[in-house]
């Protein structure tokens, strides 16, 4: 009778450094997974982050210097947005979404945030096309352009909405 031994060795390594990686490619930390993703850009929901950027562009140069309370409410709701959606942008244009490891539905946290900041931008320019409507200020061509395009990415968030809850709604997450 033929006996066969099998020998079982067990190896552990442990690496220490500082959470999330050195930055080297080569040791797997937070930042070598970030990677340039265009092609999110080439989607409606990316084409849509683009145009709300560049419409509270608009309406930050319109609505500035805010010469009225009004005004003012209307630069704080275009001020969080803009914020808000550079973030966006930057976390789909490098893949962080990716690279952090955390157990977050990131599709319905966006949802969520992206429905109150349509619903704020539904409010700013409503009060802001209120207070500049019939107005004979000196501001008053600039201001309610920026009301106009304020309900311009108000329309935008809410198609962002929109694509976000049919992302949220097919069972997305990430």
């Amino acid at each position: 009778m033929v006996e066969t031994v099998v020998t079982v060795e067990r190896t552990t390594t442990t690496t220490t450094g500082p959470p999330g990686g050195t930055g080297n490619p080569n040791d797997g930390g937070f930042w070598s997974s970030i990677r340039i993703n265009m092609d999110y850009f080439k989607t409606l929901p990316g084409i849509t982050k683009i145009v709300e950027f560049f419409l509270g562009i608009i309406c930050m140069a319109l609505a500035a210097p805010p010469l009225a309370s009004a005004t003012s409410f209307f630069m704080f709701v275009i001020v969080i947005s803009f914020i808000i959606t550079i973030l966006l942008i930057a976390a789909y244009f490098l893949g962080i979404r990716e690279a952090l490891n955390v157990a977050v539905n990131w599709i319905f946290s966006e949802l969520i945030t992206t429905a109150v900041l349509t619903l704020l931008y539904f409010i700013g320019f409503i009060v802001q096309l209120a207070r500049w409507a019939e107005s004979n200020d000196y501001s008053h061509g600039s201001n309610t352009a920026a009301g106009v395009f304020g309900l311009f990415n108000f329309l935008a968030y809410a198609a962002g909405t929109y694509f976000l809850f049919l992302a949220h709604r097919s069972g997305a997450t990430h």
